[in-house]
């Protein structure tokens, strides 16, 4: 298999993180370069029409695209450790879990740093910077309730390390590292804490 990935791009760096998690081998990465504009070539469009990555090439010749959709495959394929929910109970309480994080915390800091960065003006014309501040603050408002949730539990969908805490991480690092934004600054103790427990894990260095 081939893993489609780009430089600094938080959703390969999801799929990287749980292949990592997965200790899983053999899947060759390809770098893709978002700035050089090879997403949106004829031969990288071929193979993901929304020109978006991460992609992942399958022994047989399909591609599959969309990050939860590639990590459930993978998931599949090598079911232990799971990172995914084990029985449909748990199953369903993560995937809620990964799925606040990716639409209400993930979109909005994509959205944040999209229209406000100016590094990423050429990815995203026109900029409308307003919008882009008041998804700040509601990336802000969503930040203070998944740190009211890590008060109660060590990690984001409970006891134990799951997907949504990948969700979470490269979102979390992806603003720290582009917005400079810092939880504990924010007056987020807990979202700092766990924070600083997942960038401890190896799968959290980036390649």
């Amino acid at each position: 298999m081939k893993l489609y990935v780009s430089e600094r791009a938080p959703n390969p760096r999801r799929v990287q993180m749980f292949i990592a998690e997965k200790g899983m081998t053999g899947i060759e990465q390809v770098r893709v370069s978002i700035g050089a504009d090879e997403h949106k070539r004829p031969e990288f469009v071929d193979k993901n029409p929304m020109a978006r990555l991460p992609v992942l090439e399958l022994d047989d010749g399909r591609f599959l695209s969309e990050t939860r959709a590639i990590c459930t495959y993978l998931e599949g394929v090598l079911p232990e450790p799971n990172l995914m929910g084990d029985g449909y109970e748990e199953r369903a309480f993560v995937e809620m879990a990964d799925r606040r994080i990716e639409w209400y915390l993930f979109l909005g800091v994509t959205n944040w740093v999209r229209h406000t960065h100016p590094g990423l003006a050429p990815l995203e014309q026109p900029q409308f910077k307003d919008f882009g501040n008041s998804q700040g603050r509601k990336v802000r408002e969503v930040a203070r309730w998944l740190d009211g949730e890590l008060a109660r539990h060590e990690f984001v969908a409970g006891n134990r390390f799951t997907i949504a805490d990948i969700t979470a991480f490269c979102c979390v690092e992806f603003s720290r590292g582009l917005m400079k934004f810092s939880p504990a600054k924010e007056g987020m103790p807990n979202l700092q804490a766990w924070r600083d427990r997942i960038a401890e894990r190896p799968s959290a260095v980036v390649s």
